[in-house]
């Protein structure tokens, strides 16, 4: 066993599988994520780890359309959207050691061949696979009480099945006393005969089983109240003891997820399993008071976001939250109205953009839907309509100054055309705490952008330091290509002003407008870090410059 591991059985944290049956997308990410802020509501220190069983590497090259957004961390990983679930929900910062995919396991184990470090072994699934699987799970552990793993997929996917089997062995190493296995299932309503149907519950635990882990609870998605008499039965063909059946009902938000699952008793259950003394009353009030404004807003504003990967609207998903929480900070609902970048390339942007109060422009990479960014960044800057843009949308947003401002038609970004006036380019040499950071034109997609936090110095005299409310900012970015810092003056002289820089001078974070009532574009994802409990001040200043456009329509 490694050292890591070494450190953790004297640590003593206790780990908690979810795995997930029936059927793909259950939740299985919130679930976790609603789990670890009900137990840090009992006072416990959590952490959430996510175990994807995909080759990919990580999700960096994958399209949108298969896989959703990619969440970054701190520290530069490109990793699962249940990582921002994680995050909005527990507020613990996702690390590197936080998430895991077989093409990342595959990559540790032919290295090590390589390298002779299996002394000419025979390389097996079971144990060189499965080992590394344990060493993630067991590694970088502190001092948290509760460590919950997440098994991506779904029980019965042959990718998946390294993954149950080095879980299987953790519990056996650990012993009981410090596992437990928590299984999310479905149980389909059929309304015809009017029932919930336990069967496939039934089947995907005796799936399970055959791997050698018997589940400690379940928690059944379901559309109406589960019955207790099918509680008795799921737990009685199911080998679980029927407080442990757990319902999770389908809410109206899912920032009321941690509150049901509370009352359901399922932090309770889990201290009991432990042994573990449970406070008698969990602390849910921040979630309760989310759950009331978003019930019972204000007001509402409808705000666009004018991307490429609408039809897929998980592609976007810390995006729809980090609105949700302006509104929630505001005390106003957000309506989002998603539309297509490459439709406004077509027909006239008044069908779609006359009757919204706020317009984001958001990341991506590509030349498909680039000119209808750039004529929703145009609507925006002549009809005084709050702007943000992030990332790929802060670059459009320079663009559309040069071409439509100072007349220099040919401004765009060398990632699409070698021929252009190079307003946006790729830095290939820049400075981080000290050290020389490089990138390639030809190196590999995956990893090779400026990935994770870097810091960035505001000027004071400028509205994204009133929002901020310091200087010194660090946040998080994705992407390759910057921003030319030759034609600041010229940004300048047309409305447009750099008022932020990485801390070298650089490398251009900000620019605003400050002939606008609102009008922002950031080179990096504030997204990323807001919560419900804790919104992205750009967000909460974003929706009330929105709302405050809509009192005037």
């Amino acid at each position: 066993m490694s050292e890591n591991n070494t450190n953790i059985n004297s640590n003593k944290a206790k780990f908690i599988f979810i795995t997930g049956g029936v059927v793909s997308s259950l939740g299985k990410g919130l679930a976790s994520a609603s789990l670890a802020s009900v137990l840090q509501s009992r006072g416990f220190k959590v952490r959430l780890r996510k175990l994807d069983p995909y080759l990919n590497v990580d999700p960096g090259t994958m399209s949108p359309y298969q896989h959703g957004e990619v969440f970054v961390t701190d520290d530069g990983t490109e990793a699962d959207l249940d990582l921002g679930h994680y995050e909005r929900f527990s507020g613990v910062p996702a690390k590197r050691t936080d998430s895991i995919t077989t093409g990342k396991i595959y990559m540790r184990v032919i290295e090590k061949e390589r390298r002779g470090d299996y002394l000419g072994a025979t390389i097996q699934v079971i144990p060189h696979v499965t080992n590394e699987i344990k060493d993630f799970i067991l590694s970088d552990i502190t001092d948290e009480d509760f460590v919950l793993c997440e098994i991506g997929g779904t029980v019965g996917d042959i990718e998946g099945q390294p993954y149950l089997e080095a879980i299987r062995q953790v519990a056996y190493d650990l012993g009981r006393e410090r596992s437990m296995f928590i299984h999310l299932t479905l149980l389909p309503y059929i309304p015809t005969a009017g029932e919930l149907k336990t069967k496939p519950t039934q089947h995907s635990v005796k799936k399970l089983q055959e791997y050698g882990i018997q589940p400690d609870m379940l928690v059944c998605r379901s559309q109406i109240p589960l019955p207790q008499n099918e509680k008795k039965k799921i737990a009685l063909f199911c080998n679980i003891r029927e407080e442990n059946v757990i319902a999770a009902l389908d809410v109206d938000t899912i920032y009321q997820v941690p509150v049901a699952y509370s009352h359901e008793g399922i932090d309770r259950q889990v201290c009991k399993h432990f042994g573990i003394p449970c406070p008698e009353e969990a602390d849910l009030s921040k979630w309760e008071n989310i759950v009331k404004i978003i019930r019972a807003p204000e007001g509402e504003v409808k705000i666009a976001v004018v991307g490429k990967y609408t039809q897929l609207l998980e592609a976007y998903k810390s995006i729809n939250e980090a609105l949700t929480h302006g509104g929630i900070a505001n005390k106003y609902k957000v309506r989002i109205k998603w539309i297509d970048s490459e439709l406004l390339e077509k027909n006239d942007p008044d069908l779609y953009l006359a009757d919204v109060s706020g317009i984001l422009v958001p990341g991506g990479f590509g030349q498909r839907g680039t000119e209808g960014k750039i004529v929703a960044i145009q609507y925006a800057r002549e009809n005084n309509i709050p702007f943000l843009g992030i990332c790929y949308g802060m670059q459009m947003a320079v663009i559309e100054t040069m071409r439509n401002v100072v007349g220099l038609k040919n401004a765009y970004t060398t990632e699409l055309s070698s021929t252009c006036e190079p307003v946006v380019g790729l830095m290939t040499e820049w400075d981080k705490e000290g050290a020389k950071e490089h990138r390639s034109k030809d190196g590999d997609l995956g990893g090779t952008m400026r990935l994770g936090a870097y810091p960035s110095v505001l000027d004071k005299n400028s509205l994204v330091y009133s929002i901020y409310g310091t200087e010194n900012i660090s946040e998080r970015h994705r992407h390759r290509y910057e921003v030319n810092m030759k034609y600041a003056d010229q940004l300048e002289k047309a409305g447009m002003k750099i008022v932020a820089k990485s801390p070298d001078g650089k490398l251009p974070e900000i620019v605003e407008r400050p002939d606008h009532p609102w009008f922002i574009g950031v080179q990096f994802h504030p997204e990323l870090k807001s919560k419900p409990f804790a919104p992205h001040p750009l967000f909460v200043s974003f929706v009330r410059a929105s709302i405050d456009k809509s009192r005037l329509i």
